[in-house]
C-alpha cells in the first residue's frame, strides 16, 4: 500500500473523529495526530525527492554517456575516413573506433547499474522510514484510545455511583 495513501487515511480518521459531548475534545487527540501526519509528510517527500533526483541524474548520466559515445564514434569515423587513403592503418583505426565504442558502452552500463542500485537503496530506505513512522503512529493512536477508554470508564462509574446514590436516598416529606 502506498505510504502517502496511509498518511491520508490516518488524517481522514482524525478529521472524522467524534467530538466529546463536553468540551472540544475528540476520541483521538487531533493536534498530536495531525502534527504527526505533518511530520510524516515532511519526512517522506525528502526521501522521495532524493530518489527522483537519483533517477533524473541517472537519465542525465545515460544521456551524457550516449552523447560521449556518439562523439567518440563520430571522431573515430572521421579518423577512419581520413586514414582510408592509407590502407595500412585502416585496420588499426577500425579497432580503435570499436574499442572507444565498447569503452563508452561499458562506462554507460556501469553508470546505469550504479544509479539504479542507489535509487533502489534510497527507495527501500524511504519505505522503511514510512513503515516505521506508520507503526509509531499506530502505537501512539492505540495508547491515546486506551487512555480515553479508561477515562470514559471512570466517568461512567462516577455517573453510575451518583445515580445510585440519588435513587437510594430516602425521600423526605415536607413538614408543613
Amino acid at each position: 500500500m502506498d505510504s502517502l495513501h496511509l498518511i491520508d487515511r490516518l488524517e481522514e480518521l482524525v478529521a472524522e473523529g467524534r467530538r466529546m459531548p463536553i468540551g472540544a475534545g475528540v476520541v483521538v487527540d487531533r493536534r498530536r495526530l495531525l502534527d504527526m501526519v505533518d511530520q510524516m509528510r515532511a519526512a517522506l517527500p525528502n526521501e522521495i525527492r532524493e530518489a527522483e533526483d537519483i533517477l533524473r541524474r541517472r537519465d542525465e548520466i545515460l544521456q551524457r554517456a550516449d552523447e560521449e559515445a556518439k562523439i567518440k564514434l563520430r571522431r573515430g569515423q572521421e579518423q577512419v575516413d581520413d586514414i582510408l587513403a592509407n590502407e595500412s592503418i585502416v585496420k588499426a583505426a577500425q579497432a580503435r573506433a570499436d574499442m572507444l565504442v565498447r569503452e563508452a558502452e561499458a562506462r554507460g552500463d556501469h553508470m546505469l547499474l550504479d544509479t539504479e542500485n542507489t535509487a533502489r537503496s534510497r527507495l527501500a530506505e524511504a519505505e522503511k522510514l514510512a513503515n516505521q513512522q506508520m507503526d509509531e503512529a499506530d502505537h501512539y493512536a492505540t495508547e491515546m484510545l486506551r487512555r480515553l477508554d479508561e477515562q470514559l470508564q471512570a466517568f461512567a462509574k462516577n455517573v453510575r455511583t451518583a445515580l445510585d446514590s440519588l435513587e437510594t436516598r430516602p425521600v423526605t416529606a415536607d413538614a408543613g
